[in-house]
């Protein structure tokens, strides 16, 4: 089985308290995007264990802390499902703020899923992809959503860029998501991103901002610096995604080539 785990990105992210568990309390929109990574899944006819490939980028840490690999004993202590061979071809950028970890997560329990014959309806899968992370369950229905609590809490939003271009760049820096939580201050939304993201687009950067971005910013300057880069070359709203270290612009049209970006990961890709 084959399936193409994509990408998505944060549009605003709001932290705005703190929860009784120690988490953060957060709201954001997520939002699809056509940047994938490629898994397959296949039966292991009388393995005892699981053979974990990976290409394309590399991935730090061991195998057992993959989140596939979590995804496959979640789904083994509950159904006692067969060990498989999973071949992870990454090419989504981890430590970017881009969800593709979490979007690989989810896409392997869809995939064990069918592959099992599981028949697990899909609010049982997005419970079970939230014991994965925050964001996982989101690519279960894998729609534009308003997120909440951790982020992990969503409500359907009527957002669409479609016909709009998206220009993500990621540099080589890693940004530690605890370290990003500890230099913020929360503080209540005066008015929400579910009502913000109704204003047309061209208003977004007057209203809509990433709470992450003045203490990244301040330890990072150059993914400040990309995000200015962004809006030199046309784009209509920028943002870094999450807490980061990628950055994205929204375009109306197919951005121009700017050598800038050349030195850094980046993927233009039409919305949908």
């Amino acid at each position: 089985m084959n399936v193409h785990p994509n990408a998505k990105i944060n549009i605003g992210l709001n932290i705005t308290g703190l929860l009784p568990n120690g988490y953060h309390s957060i709201e954001t929109v997520y939002y699809p995007v056509d940047i994938f990574d490629h898994l397959e899944v296949e039966f292991l006819p009388d393995a005892t264990e699981n053979q974990f490939f990976v290409k394309g980028l590399p991935i730090e840490g061991k195998p057992e802390n993959n989140l596939v690999i979590k995804a496959w004993q979640l789904l083994r202590n509950e159904y006692n499902i067969a060990p498989v061979k999973i071949t992870l071809n990454k090419n989504i950028p981890m430590g970017a703020g881009l969800g593709g970890g979490s979007s690989d997560a989810a896409f392997m329990l869809k995939s064990l899923n069918e592959l099992f014959q599981l028949h697990i309806d899909r609010k049982k899968l997005k419970h079970l992809a939230a014991k994965l992370g925050a964001d996982c369950a989101f690519f279960i229905d894998n729609q534009p959503v308003f997120a909440q609590g951790k982020g992990d809490e969503f409500q359907p939003v009527a957002l669409s860029l479609k016909n709009f271009y998206l220009l993500v760049v990621k540099p080589d820096i890693h940004i530690s998501t605890a370290e990003a939580y500890a230099e913020t201050v929360p503080k209540k939304s005066e008015v929400s991103l579910k009502e913000l993201i109704k204003k047309p687009i061209e208003e977004w950067k007057y209203f809509i901002k990433n709470d992450f971005e003045d203490s990244v910013f301040k330890r990072f300057p150059l993914i400040a610096e990309i995000k200015q880069k962004l809006y030199d070359n046309g784009a209509v709203y920028a943002s870094m995604s999450g807490s980061g270290s990628a950055v994205y612009g929204i375009f109306y049209n197919l951005p121009v080539h700017n050598s800038y970006f050349d030195k850094f990961f980046f993927s233009i890709v039409p919305l949908s």
